[in-house]
């Protein structure tokens, strides 16, 4: 299969690194310094030293018949490169990222017969331009709104799902996921040690409040696991967050910074007009 991906920082660089191994022909964009560090090896290179050969370029051909574009910048880039990957003679655009934004205006944009969207369950950093990665297998694993790719992926040792509705997916996942992000950038900002009793029942009342709001948007709480969890009550979720502010997990995941709860707080404030929805919300906000 003939693959571009655009967005070559972590993620990007690891489905870039999976996909050449088992042999697809994967074109990376990039830009700025990481376009510098791609060219020099013409490979996606892990800290371990093991490569993965990639072209590279600082544009997506418009003409090359792309089996898949794969967009893996995070929410707030992807205006940039939208032009450049409606324009691109690909087969199917898959967006990849963590939002809570409706899905609308890119299936508009790229048109709803090649359309994707795709979550990636994978634990990413780059260090001086390598990559080291951990592409989760059990539990939550990537997922996908097209199933042939999901198929790909797997064959590629990114273990992967095929889901349905995934805006509903991606709405309950950050209500899930926003609190740990929040809890993260505490436990980091600390220099490690876990939270207090009251500040973990905080982070619960926020989770809480982020399922409700999915509910009252019309999304479904999905997968089943998660429906589970969301009727939860929240002194066994405080438990959760108290057990987890103690790992070594959380303080990885706050090492990535702020950025991502922020954004999606901010998303999900801006998704309803009753701001009381999200008091709960955007008083964990970093």
């Amino acid at each position: 299969m003939r693959i571009a991906i655009v967005g070559t920082g972590a993620i990007g660089s690891t489905f870039a690194f999976h996909l050449s191994k088992v042999g697809h022909d994967v074109t990376v964009i990039a830009r700025g310094a990481r376009l510098t560090q791609l060219r020099a090896e013409n490979a996606i290179v892990r800290v371990d030293g093991e490569r993965a050969k990639v072209d590279v370029s600082g544009t997506l051909d418009p003409t090359t018949p792309w089996d898949l574009v794969l967009v893996t910048v995070l929410a707030p880039q992807v205006d940039a490169v939208l032009p450049a990957v409606t324009e691109s003679n690909a087969k199917i655009v898959m967006f990849m990222f963590n939002t809570f934004e409706p899905l609308d205006r890119l299936r508009d944009a790229v048109g709803a017969a090649r359309f994707a969207f795709g979550f990636p369950a994978v634990l990413a950093t780059l260090h001086e331009g390598k990559l080291q990665t951990e592409v989760f297998s059990h539990g939550q694993i990537t997922t996908v709104s097209d199933a042939t790719w999901a198929k790909h992926f797997t064959g590629a040792r990114i273990p992967t799902v095929m889901h349905g509705d995934m805006h509903s997916w991606l709405r309950t996942h950050a209500a899930f996921i926003m609190p740990f992000m929040a809890l993260a950038a505490i436990v980091f900002a600390r220099g490690g040690g876990g939270v207090s009793w009251e500040e973990a029942r905080k982070i619960a009342r926020a989770m809480s409040a982020g399922f409700a709001l999915v509910r009252s948007l019309g999304n479904a709480i999905t997968p089943s696991a998660m429906a589970l969890m969301s009727h939860a009550p929240d002194v066994m979720t405080a438990l959760v967050v108290w057990i987890a502010s103690r790992t070594k997990t959380v303080r990885e995941l706050g090492a990535l910074g702020p950025g991502e709860a922020r954004m999606l707080i901010d998303m999900m404030s801006a998704a309803t007009p009753d701001a009381g929805r999200t008091e709960a919300i955007r008083a964990i906000r970093p």
